[in-house]
Order: C-alpha cells, then structure tokens, then sequence
C-alpha cells in the first residue's frame, strides 16, 4: 500500500505512542502484544511509503523504537499517549487516508487481541479510537 501523502517520522513515532497505549490500557504490557506490532510493521506498516530516517532506516520502525521506549521507560500514562496521538491527527489529518485508518485499526486491534483476547480497558480505547478515526 502507497500513500500519496508524505508521511513523517512524527506520523510513526505517534503510532508508537497510540500502539503502546493500547497495550498498556489494562496496566500491563506483554511480550506477545509487542511481538504482534513488531509484525504488524514488517507485514504491513514498512510498505506505506518509502520515508527513512537520518540513518537510512525505514522510518515505520519508528513505530517500534517509541513502543519500546515508553515500555523501558516505565512510562504508565496511557492517557497521555493517546491524547497526544488524537492531537497529531487533528494537526495532520491530510495524512490519515482511509486506508491508513483501516490499518491503524486492524493494527490496534491485534495488538488488544493477542494476549487472551480483548479486556474491558482495551474494549474502551478501540472505540475511542474508532470514533476519533472517523472525524474529519
């Protein structure tokens, strides 16, 4: 999938942010949920543009570094990280196409899933998030 927008590596470090927020809605982030985003961007995120970063990296494992981040960190405020999330759309809506939020979706989804399917917390911030992603 190619976009025709250019994306960021704000873009994806925000998608770090959204994914970690998801896992650690219910307070605890697990190592299947980070193996299921680390999937999610080799399969799905890598083929969205062809932007790299000052290293000549693809910039969609951006979304990985942050995750990774905020879980070494020990960085608890879901909230935060999801309100910071809706804020960098709403700046940058011209970015989220409807295949890209199909794929935010389907991403956050599976990451809910992958530990003994979804809980309540994880239930919450889906539809949040489905509502956010539908507003212009």
């Amino acid at each position: 999938m190619v976009t025709k927008n250019r994306m960021t590596i704000t873009f994806y470090q925000n998608l770090g942010k959204l994914f970690y927020a998801i896992a650690m809605s219910d307070g605890n982030v697990r190592s299947i949920e980070f193996e299921k985003l680390k999937t999610f961007v080799k399969t799905q995120w890598l083929d969205i543009d062809d932007l790299e970063d000052a290293f000549g990296v693809d910039s969609a494992y951006q979304i990985e570094i942050v995750f990774d981040w905020l879980h070494d960190t020990e960085e608890l405020n879901t909230k935060a990280c999801f309100n910071d999330f809706i804020s960098y759309k709403k700046s940058q809506s011209h970015l989220f196409t409807e295949d890209v939020r199909r794929l935010i979706l389907k991403t956050a989804s599976a990451i809910a899933y992958a530990f003994a399917s979804i809980n309540k917390s994880e239930l919450i911030l889906l539809a949040k998030l489905d509502l956010e992603l539908k507003r212009p």
